[in-house]
């Protein structure tokens, strides 16, 4: 007899992006189950770089400080030239944080450091993956969808009212669903090992024959681990010897080193190199997310971190539509994040092409603290803006002081599930309070106190103001006070009615 059962969300995949999604159900108590085809975790490192905007998402989800401890900062690069001699220089150009962006240097993270961390803050939260569990057959109805699932213990159906393909880019969902996948085949194959190696110093990112798709090779010394990362392209047909002898014939070959050995190989992978974009993210109650969504070339550290925010933009829209928000929140999902990504596939085919030429460098266009919404159905302005912080910004931070006189940060207030409201010489008692719903106010009697003006700096807002900061850290609204009526209906939209309304 087939088992069956049911649950709100199934989430088929647990990298970087299912866990996330995870997280954020599993903090606003929605039911899910998160399901893995793979008997375990993924072990290598092919996503490393963890960028501040991610960094942001991560202290909002109480894991930075481990995600900090487990990896470190980027070493510089250390450049070889023919003859043995070298130059170093910053693969990052290095910045320092300000008060509206605290994060401000990628940290490098091997993948499976990174996704140790979040699986342990999902146990925190009650919630574990299940392994060794593939989804095999999806059919969608009115009211959900029938996941066929395959276990050790056979066959069962899962009835869920919300399915997330988190399953990469040979994404099962992707294929059930029919959903295109065009885009290009790169030219480059390349190798990504996670390798015990001697002979090099782990203080520099060791780089060979730049700008030759021949004979490139670096050597990432791995924060956090005694293991390096070799790169290396190679040519598009015929097997690659992925062993450790293999590799180190590879490296001797590209360096004219013999001292440098692979001792053993941890993990390792041939992979051409692809940038492609799903036709769409949604259908009907499934839902694209990460590579299952858009592969995107290695170069500038975007996969991963577009993976995370994909989930962190999905998860509170499904929580609060399964609470009774309109169902047409979930359609500003695909309407904000896939233009991102297109964008993101442009940068990263731009950085491979710099790094052909032996000239890449990243700067703050990777950082992805720029990214915003501007446009979107969930950005309103009433009056319109015409410069300073807009609708669809993320918001910034700013250091502030609590009426107590203790010190605090605007992402302190953020920190959590709910919505965040900002009055600037308001009446507080204009906006209803309700479930689901912060308010803070400057001004005259006023709970928290700008000292510095790093607020209105960051803000620029008018007296009489209010700002609507989402769960996910973006400006939705920016409202007169005589303009509060059509607060009132966005926050409906939100999911967000009077305290009355919840009630009736």
């Amino acid at each position: 007899m087939t088992r069956t059962s049911a649950v709100d969300v199934l989430i088929s995949g647990a990298g970087a992006a299912g866990l996330t999604l995870a997280i954020e159900l599993a903090r606003r108590h929605v039911s899910f189950r998160l399901l893995d085809k793979n008997d375990g975790p993924f072990r290598g490192s092919r996503g490393k770089g963890i960028q501040p905007r991610t960094q942001e998402i991560f202290e909002d989800l109480d894991i930075i400080d481990r995600v900090v401890v487990a990896g470190g900062a980027y070493p510089p690069q250390r450049e070889y030239r023919a003859d043995g001699s070298y130059v170093e220089s910053d693969i990052i150009e290095h910045a320092s944080p300000t008060p509206s962006e605290p994060w401000c240097q990628p940290l490098l993270v091997p993948q499976f450091l990174t996704e140790m961390a979040m699986r342990e803050r999902l146990a925190e939260l009650g919630h574990q993956v299940e392994y060794g569990c593939e989804l095999v057959g999806v059919e969608q109805g009115e009211d959900g969808v029938a996941a066929r699932i395959v276990d050790q213990a056979g066959e069962q159906i899962v009835r869920a009212r919300y399915l997330a393909g988190a399953d990469g880019g040979r994404s099962f969902v992707r294929a059930a669903l029919g959903v295109g996948f065009p885009g290009k085949t790169l030219g480059v194959r390349a190798v990504v090992a996670d390798v015990f190696l001697t002979g090099l110093e782990r203080n520099a990112w060791h780089r060979f024959n730049e700008g030759s798709m021949e004979r490139q090779l670096s050597l990432c010394p791995l924060a956090g681990t005694d293991l390096f990362q070799i790169q290396a392209p190679v040519p598009s047909e015929g097997d690659v010897d992925l062993s450790s002898a293999g590799l180190t014939a590879m490296v001797a070959e590209r360096t004219g080193r013999h001292d440098v050995r692979v001792q053993s190989v941890s993990w390792a992978s041939a992979y051409t190199m692809n940038a492609r974009l799903a036709d769409r993210y949604q259908d009907n109650r499934v839902f694209l997310v990460g590579d299952a969504a858009h592969l995107h070339p290695p170069t500038g550290g975007q996969g991963l971190n577009t993976s995370v925010q994909d989930a962190y933009n999905l998860g509170w829209k499904l929580a609060a539509v399964i609470e009774g928000a309109p169902d047409g929140l979930l359609d500003s999902y695909e309407e904000e994040r896939r233009p991102v990504a297109a964008d993101m596939l442009g940068l990263s085919t731009k950085l491979l092409d710099a790094m052909k030429r032996g000239e890449l460098r990243r700067g703050r266009e990777v950082q992805q603290l720029d990214i915003g919404y501007f446009g979107s159905s969930l950005a309103m302005e009433c009056p319109e803006r015409s410069a300073g912080l807009r609708a669809g910004d993320r918001a910034p931070d700013a250091p502030l002081r609590r009426a107590t006189g203790h010190s605090t940060r605007l992402f302190e207030l953020f920190k959590g599930t709910h919505w965040t409201l900002l009055g600037y010489d308001v009446e507080r008692d204009r906006v209803a309070p309700r479930p689901g719903l912060r308010i803070h106010t400057f001004g005259v009697c006023g709970d928290v106190i700008d000292d510095g003006g790093h607020f209105r700096d960051a803000y620029a807002l008018r007296s009489g103001d209010w700002v609507l900061v989402r769960p996910d850290g973006y400006v939705g609204a920016i409202v007169a006070t005589e303009r509060i009526a059509s607060l009132e209906n966005y926050l409906r939209v939100g999911g967000l009615g009077r305290q009355s309304d919840n009630h009736d």
